[in-house]
């Protein structure tokens, strides 16, 4: 009952700011003032993302130089698993209190409500990790020449991680346990994202040019940006209607 109420409220809000903000602004300021109420659902996965790169040396070996060597890998899998860990709830909490079918049936752009509410995703997932990576970088020691080829690799890619992570959630969003299947349905996705991620990172350690590194980030970017909020549009209508 409890859960119910700043749903509702924040419902009404989502009516008058829709009216005064339009579709885009208002769904976002919904989901950034619903994912305020909800703190462990921030927290969650930037703690996750900060005990891989802790317990990774206990795991494996202390010694700097294999660390620094593996850092770049280390990163961005922490980063992509802590994305993956928070997807199952975006739409969870609408589903449940029937405002994803109103969604859905309002007369505002579904696309623009959509990509609203993964831009607060990224805001409140994807930018924080961002901005965490350094220090994992430090504690890996990853040399200070990879630190730019991190942050911007991840400020690249991890808004792709959280388009494609919400289509399977999209898909899954009417399942009870629906976490475990958006892995196996994203996790082949996320594999070229980080590919070129890690490598953009080796490669400002070793002197390479980024240049093609980051255009093949921004590509995959774009592509998500067009066409991700459709897909998740269409598999939202097939799960409320199933």
């Amino acid at each position: 009952m409890k859960d119910t109420v700043p749903n509702q409220s924040a419902d009404n809000e989502m009516v008058s700011e829709y009216k005064v903000d339009g579709p885009f602004l208002g769904a976002l300021k919904r989901d950034l003032l619903l994912s305020y109420r909800r703190k462990s659902d921030l927290v969650n996965p930037l703690i996750f993302f900060l005990m891989v790169a802790t317990l990774f040396p206990l795991g494996v070996s202390p010694d700097p130089g294999f660390l620094a060597d593996v850092a770049p890998g280390v990163v961005w899998v922490a980063a992509l698993l802590a994305t993956l860990l928070s997807m199952d709830s975006l739409f969870r909490s609408d589903f449940e209190d029937g405002t994803l079918e109103q969604m859905l049936l309002s007369p505002q752009p579904l696309y623009m409500v959509v990509l609203a509410k993964v831009l607060a995703h990224w805001m409140l997932t994807g930018l924080p990790l961002t901005l965490l990576a350094p220090l994992l970088g430090v504690m890996l020691f990853l040399p200070a020449d990879g630190m730019s080829g991190l942050v911007i690799s991840l400020l690249l890619g991890t808004p792709t991680l959280s388009l494609v992570g919400a289509i399977g959630a999209a898909l899954t969003v009417g399942l009870r346990k629906g976490g475990v299947l958006i892995s196996l349905l994203v996790l082949p996705l996320y594999i070229p994202v980080l590919i070129f991620g890690s490598a953009a990172v080796q490669g400002a350690v070793t002197g390479l040019p980024l240049g093609g590194y980051f255009a093949i980030l921004g590509a995959m970017l774009s592509l998500g940006l067009v066409m991700a909020p459709l897909a998740i549009g269409a598999a939202l209508r097939i799960s409320v209607s199933g």
